[in-house]
């Protein structure tokens, strides 16, 4: 998925360093530190240097109670900064929730607006809606200086996950192009430590909106909590393992203080692999409870999928059941995908796969005929091979519709790992028509 930010494209299938820059006396974590503009600007130029793709610059604190500040004040503090970035090549992001401050630093060449307030102030929207910079939506339960007053969810991964989509929908109605906006959850922002930790463990549930997903989780309270670390610049090294775990479920853009730690951190990332399931034999069912016995069979193979070596499973999709294809004397399929982080090479994995078809009743006797069990590798992250054993991505991805439906369920607008978009070819022409289950 490319995040378009004005001159900047971002392909956001691995992640992005956003390191952060505050030009603020009062920041909770380096208030202070950043005021002199010269200062602010080495610093940003080290991050860079230490890997960051974007600069992220502030001049109010948005941390609990903080006091507001004027527009005019806040771009007193970064005006400098923003423009000596700029002239210096670098990607800048800026931190503000209002409009004035935005459009100054767009005029000053600033390629992104980080708004902690999520564009709900209509004269920001407008500041953005022309521009082609890229936009930050985050969520925020109440305003900084009330923010933790006893936030109160019913369910805050589903409340979170529906603001944010219906923001980015209202940015997109306004002129917004899609590909312009990242979302980002507020981890802290008006959540407690636990209500935080609930939704960074359910993030696949922001990635199923089908934007970028943006984690600023660097030296939080919740990681502190998490982690069992007092001191703000002690929780580093809990906020880079933090931020490799949003990663792993899908987060595309880190925004960290440390940006050495954090990029070491995510070269563990492990590849993100999709496998495709499917099953159209029962081994052991009651007349009309097929359906039933067959997604048993399916939940089976998933179990021993969580056996599998320095292997995660990160998202599955609903069950389908689908049309035979190829072969249509047989009946019909439940199908459904999955998505894992895997550390093992692909043959290998294949080779594990096979071990769980064959546990569970799998004979190869007729070419796309019926089986009680079939796990494809449809996609290997950054992994494109053609031989004899094995082909990647999976050369009939794109026109099985009981593929296609899955995996945008759980990944819209997916791109295999040779650029192919998931949903290139129009449903109508997909064989093995699907249905939800």
């Amino acid at each position: 998925m490319i995040w378009h930010c004005g001159q900047y494209d971002f392909d956001t299938s691995t992640p992005l360093i956003m390191g952060i820059l505050n030009v603020t006396p009062d920041s909770f974590s380096d208030g202070g530190a950043y005021l002199d503009p010269e200062a602010a600007v080495e610093h940003g130029l080290d991050m860079v240097r230490a890997g960051a793709a974007i600069v992220d610059v502030g001049g109010e604190s948005t941390r609990p109670g903080a006091t507001p500040v004027t527009p005019e004040e806040e771009w007193n503090r970064i005006g400098d900064v923003v423009a000596a970035l700029v002239e210096a090549g670098i990607c800048v992001s800026v931190d503000t929730r209002h409009a004035e401050v935005a459009t100054r630093a767009l005029h000053a060449g600033a390629s992104i607006v980080n708004d902690v307030s999520g564009f709900r102030d209509p004269a920001m929207v407008e500041a953005v809606r022309r521009c082609g910079c890229g936009c930050v939506v985050m969520h925020m339960k109440g305003e900084p200086a009330t923010m933790q007053n006893d936030p109160v969810y019913e369910d805050v991964v589903a409340e979170v996950r529906d603001y944010l989509r219906d923001a980015a929908a209202a940015l997109e109605a306004a002129g917004v192009d899609r590909s312009r906006i990242c979302v980002d959850p507020g981890p802290g922002f008006g959540k407690t430590p636990k209500q935080t930790i609930e939704l960074m463990r359910n993030l696949h549930e922001i990635v199923h909106l089908g934007y970028p997903v943006m984690v600023a989780v660097s030296r939080k309270r919740f990681v502190g909590e998490a982690y069992q670390v007092e001191e703000l610049h002690d929780r580093d090294v809990a906020s880079a393992a933090e931020a490799l775990l949003a990663c792993e479920l899908g987060a595309s853009v880190v925004r960290t203080h440390n940006v050495e730690m954090t990029v070491a951190a995510l070269k563990d990332l492990r590849p993100a692999v999709l496998l495709g399931l499917g099953s159209n034999v029962a081994l052991v069912a009651e007349p009309g409870e097929e359906t039933e016995a067959k997604i048993a069979q399916l939940n089976l193979a998933v179990g021993h999928l969580c056996s599998l070596p320095d292997t995660q499973i990160v998202d599955m999709s609903s069950f389908y059941e689908s049309e035979p294809a190829y072969y249509e004397d047989q009946d019909a399929f439940v199908n459904a995908v999955v998505l894992l982080r895997s550390g093992l090479p692909p043959k290998e994995l294949l080779g594990y796969l096979h071990s769980i078809e064959n546990s569970l009743g799998r004979v190869r006797a007729i070419e796309n005929g019926p089986r009680t069990l079939d796990i494809d590798i449809l996609d290997y992250q950054m992994y494109v091979a053609s031989d004899d054993e094995l082909t990647l991505p999976h050369p009939r991805v794109t026109e099985r519709d009981f593929v296609v439906k899955p995996v945008l369920e759980i990944l819209p607008g997916w791109e295999l790992a040779d650029g192919t978009p998931v949903g290139r070819v129009p449903e109508a022409e997909r064989v093995g028509k699907a249905r939800k289950i």
